[in-house]
Parts: C-alpha cells; sequence; structure tokens
C-alpha cells in the first residue's frame, strides 16, 4: 500500500514540475503538510520526496523544506560552449543583459548576466584582445553575448580552462539575485590562437545551474 501511495505522491509532484505549474524555485509544501493531505505516514512522503531529488527534480533544503530544482545545463569539460545555444537547446529562453562595455587602447572589457526562462543564470566578465580580434571593436555585445559572437566569428586553436568553486562576491551576488558567499561554480577561460591571445573570461554560476562532464573511456590521456 505504501509503495503505491509514495509513487504516487511522487507522480503527483513531478506532473507539476514538468507542467510548468511549479516553476524553479517553487516551494514545496511541507512533508507534514503532504502527509496530512495524503491521509500517510510522514516516512511514505520522505521516500517520495527522496526519488525526486535523486531525480534531479527537486532541491531539499535543511530547515528550509523543498523546492522545485533549477534544471542544469552540462558542457564538456574541455569544450569551449555557447551558453545562450545550450539553453536555447534546453527549451528556455535565453538574454544576455550587458552591463559594461569599456574600450581600451587594448582589449575591450565586457561585464553581463546570462538569463535563461527569465532568472539570471550567470555572470561573466569578458576581456577581448584587439590586436587578434579588431573587429569586436564595433560589435554591439548587447545584442549578441560575447561568446557567442566569438565562437561564429573567431576561431581558436589553444584553450585553457580554470574550474573553481567559489562564494558569490558582493557584485556577483546582486548580479545573480544570491546571497553574497552562496555556493557558485566559476570557470576562468583563456583561448588563443596560434600564440596570440584572444580572449579571457571568468563566468560565475549559481552552484546548482551548471554541470561540468567529461567522458573517458580506459585507454583515454
Amino acid at each position: 500500500m505504501s509503495a503505491t501511495l509514495d509513487a504516487r505522491i511522487r507522480g503527483d509532484i513531478e506532473r507539476r514540475i514538468r507542467s510548468g505549474a511549479w516553476k524553479p524555485g517553487h516551494r514545496i509544501p511541507f512533508e507534514h503538510e503532504l502527509a496530512a493531505h495524503y491521509g500517510c505516514a510522514r516516512a511514505t512522503v520522505s521516500k517520495a520526496m527522496t526519488a525526486l531529488a535523486r531525480a534531479g527534480l527537486i532541491e531539499r533544503r535543511r530547515r528550509a523544506g523543498s523546492f522545485v530544482a533549477h534544471p542544469h545545463v552540462q558542457s564538456a569539460v574541455l569544450d569551449v560552449p555557447d551558453i545562450g545555444r545550450m539553453i536555447a537547446e534546453r527549451g528556455d529562453a535565453y538574454r544576455f543583459a550587458l552591463l559594461k562595455r569599456r574600450v581600451g587602447k587594448q582589449a575591450i572589457e565586457i561585464e553581463g548576466v546570462h538569463f535563461a526562462a527569465g532568472e539570471p543564470f550567470g555572470h561573466e566578465a569578458r576581456t577581448i584582445e584587439l590586436a587578434a580580434v579588431p573587429a569586436a571593436r564595433d560589435v554591439d555585445f548587447a545584442v549578441e553575448a560575447p561568446g557567442s559572437w566569438l565562437l561564429g566569428h573567431v576561431p581558436w586553436s589553444d584553450a585553457r580552462h580554470r574550474i573553481t568553486a567559489v562564494g558569490a562576491a558582493p557584485r556577483i551576488a546582486r548580479a545573480l539575485g544570491l546571497s553574497i558567499g552562496a555556493p557558485c561554480l566559476q570557470v576562468e577561460r583563456w583561448t588563443w590562437r596560434q600564440g596570440a591571445a584572444i580572449t579571457w573570461a571568468r563566468q560565475t554560476f549559481p552552484g546548482d545551474r551548471y554541470d561540468l562532464v567529461a567522458e573517458f573511456t580506459p585507454g583515454s590521456r
């Protein structure tokens, strides 16, 4: 009986999430509320919630309750991803909000926020070297995100990544709607073309939004 009921509870909640009735960040009723609603033991509800958390549909936060999870975006660790394309392929509306664009003698400095489904997805700080990419001087990065434009117009031959777990700095926390010090994934990336620097970027994502994935075979290096 309880096995059937916990599957029903899981199915009811999953349908609300997948239909969009409960959007990312929505607080799910507390376990004792669900137990009262379904007329069952709290352990039955807990079993259903555990299965939903393992499926990546909800987040369980100690003392705060359970919330609809934000879908993760995945990219290969060694790839240079187009964030806008990945978000669009997931089925969410994408936009890039330009916060700063400063043109210096040697480089352009850019700061902005990537949005997915109307919510902040990641903060980006970037420099583009004008010696390697002089055309960037005339690009309106309020219309097209700099990373997308570079991938479409500037070939690269070498790249370096540095991946770090960080707490959100005040400026980034404000941009992403996070509390200061909230756990984030930070990706720094440098690209070159035949030894000439093209761009440096530092992208910061809330810890529950972005996955880096690598695939290996037994003999791979």
